[in-house]
């Protein structure tokens, strides 16, 4: 037996990874300047939490890139040690260390358990590259409990239930750190490997009973658990919980429009969950307090902050026209086709996205009220204006920035179709119980085509040319197959943005040497196909596009 683990330091940037790691580097950056002013006239201890931040940073930008999946591992750890740094920040208070060591136990043990989920993998399939294991796509008994076993580590860096309760409790670090950690960093990291493994894994038995009943779960819990608490940081805290069971839902589904319209919950849930934090910061930086029963007024002293807080919470809410509203009508679209086309777990999720959402409008208006309302004493007498210090300009630019981000990001949805539809084109069109078992796609003559051998291998990888080389770039799909794009202030169907595609980019070689690549989705239409000559049975076949010689015709 070969000794060699055969694991290298190897990185990737595809479309997901370049998203995420525009988040790291961006909303990071954005929060150590916000550091400058917060901890002005504070210095002990301030060297070490900036290079412990910056070196977080740096973890999660490995994590994201990487495609070695035991050096995932090692990332995971490391930012889960650097965390309980972070959130001990004030190790001289109790409550603290106990959060610091809360949050380590939680998502150190869930990432040991992933370990172990990680080498069954990589034994069954024999790589640690995750570009092969998931072109592979392993099944059985094994994976599937390798499956189960990665699932326990990202739910419990994601704070899913049953692994939720860490993450309010680690409220007790700095403003800046819940601002990176637990709106754009280390909790996305949960996120971000559902959604790595999703298109190989999403149709696997354990996947969506695990992923969607938790996550649901979860967002009716942090949201019922928001309206019940009277510390700004804390309603955030269990928004936080609750919108990352949406976003583990939405990106675990593991079909095409849910994932086109999660990456773009997943970037407005980085703007605007960011952007919050940073407003209670402020709020606590000037106030010393955080309660709602101790603010009144401050609507009228601090307009440009409480402005900045309720776009904030519009695109939290889904208010047109923030990035939140075409994000949100993309998933609510997307799971309403899957539950019209018999999905039962697509109404499971459609019917908690909607409770959810329900109960996200309630706690981003009691937010809002606690924050900067006027209050009334039991008697029904006004109560006297909180006393406000005006802060430094600049102490509000990274929130006001981010809010600014989460209000442009509506109009300008459009903008991010093409790099999200690259990882949206990597999943299936839809679940396996809503696929009609007797639709045949059509080729470009109106000729029933013939299914390939696999329709995971038909709907998320690449089709070759005639040539046995690949017709597009690795990771991109074939024209035509895009995704429902994003919208505003409403999506057009899938079918009719495929009609007018194909309609425009007829080609003139399609009668003679069509492609008949069969999908399972019903929003398809085939690659365009270059002019070709004959060439032996088997000599069209190409390994990068796992799609066998039979399923192409070629003249005669």
């Amino acid at each position: 037996m070969d000794p060699l683990l055969e694991i290298s330091l190897t990185m990737r940037m595809d479309a997901l990874g370049w998203i995420m790691t525009l988040i790291v580097t961006g909303v990071g950056a954005l929060v150590l300047l916000y550091c400058r002013w917060y901890f002005d006239g504070k210095k002990d201890g301030l060297g070490l939490f900036n290079a412990v931040l910056l070196a977080f940073a740096g973890a999660m930008y490995g994590l994201v890139l990487t495609d070695d999946i035991v050096v995932l591992v090692m990332f995971w750890e490391l930012t889960s040690v650097l965390s309980y740094l972070l959130i001990g920040f004030y190790h001289t208070r109790g409550v603290s260390r106990r959060a610091a060591l809360q949050a380590l136990l939680v998502t150190t043990l869930g990432g040991l358990v992933m370990l172990v989920g990680v080498v069954l993998l990589v034994v069954e399939t024999g790589t640690t590259r995750m570009s092969q294991i998931f072109a592979e796509a392993p099944s059985g008994p094994v994976v599937s409990a390798a499956l189960v076993l990665i699932l326990v580590g990202a739910l419990s860096k994601s704070a899913i239930f049953p692994f939720h309760f860490w993450l309010p409790g680690a409220m007790a670090a700095p403003t800046p750190v819940s601002a990176y950690l637990h709106a754009a960093a280390m909790v996305k990291a949960g996120i971000y490997l559902l959604a790595r493994f999703a298109p190989a894994f999403a149709d696997s038995e354990p996947w969506r009973p695990i992923v969607i009943s938790l996550g649901v779960f979860t967002m009716l819990l942090g949201g019922v658990q928001a309206l019940r608490e009277t510390d700004l940081k804390r309603i955030l805290a269990f928004g936080t919980v609750s919108q990352l069971g949406m976003l583990s839902v939405v990106l675990g589904f593991g079909t095409r429009d849910a994932a086109l319209a999660g990456l773009a919950l997943l970037i407005s849930h980085a703007l605007f969950k960011s952007a919050l934090f940073l407003i209670v910061g402020v709020i606590d930086r000037q106030l010393s307090t955080r309660d709602i029963t101790e603010l009144s007024g401050l609507w009228r002293q601090a307009p440009v902050m409480t402005v900045a807080a309720v776009v904030a919470i519009a695109g939290m809410v889904g208010v047109p026209p923030t990035l939140g509203f075409a994000a949100k009508e993309g998933v609510l679209t997307a799971f309403l086709d899957e539950a019209s086309a018999g999905s039962g777990w697509g109404w499971v999720a459609l019917a908690g996205i909607v409770l959810g959402s329900v109960l996200t409008t309630a706690y981003g208006i009691r937010f809002v009220w606690g924050a900067f309302g006027t209050k009334k004493h039991a008697d029904g007498t006004a109560r006297a204006r909180t006393e406000w210090p005006d802060p430094p300009i600049w102490f509000l630019a990274a929130p006001v920035g981010l809010a600014a981000l989460a209000l442009l990001g509506g109009p300008f949805a459009g903008a991010l179709d093409v790099p999200l539809q690259h990882y949206a084109a990597t999943l299936p069109g839809a679940t396996p119980a809503s696929r009609a078992p007797s639709t045949r796609p059509t080729s470009r003559s109106g000729t029933a085509s013939s299914p390939p051998s696999s329709s995971r291998s038909a709907s998320s990888r690449s089709a070759p040319s005639c040539s046995g080389r690949a017709s597009h770039p690795a990771g991109a799909p074939p024209r035509g197959s895009w995704p429902s794009r994003l919208r505003m202030p409403t999506t057009r169907s899938c079918a009719a943005s495929t009609a007018s595609r194909s309609s425009r980019r007829a080609s003139p070689n399609a009668d003679r040497c069509r492609s008949t690549w069969a999908r399972s989705s019903s929003c398809s239409s085939p690659p365009r196909a270059p002019p070709c000559s004959p060439r032996p049975t088997g000599a069209c076949g190409s390994t990068a596009g796992r799609i066998p010689c039979s399923s192409w015709s070629r003249p005669s």
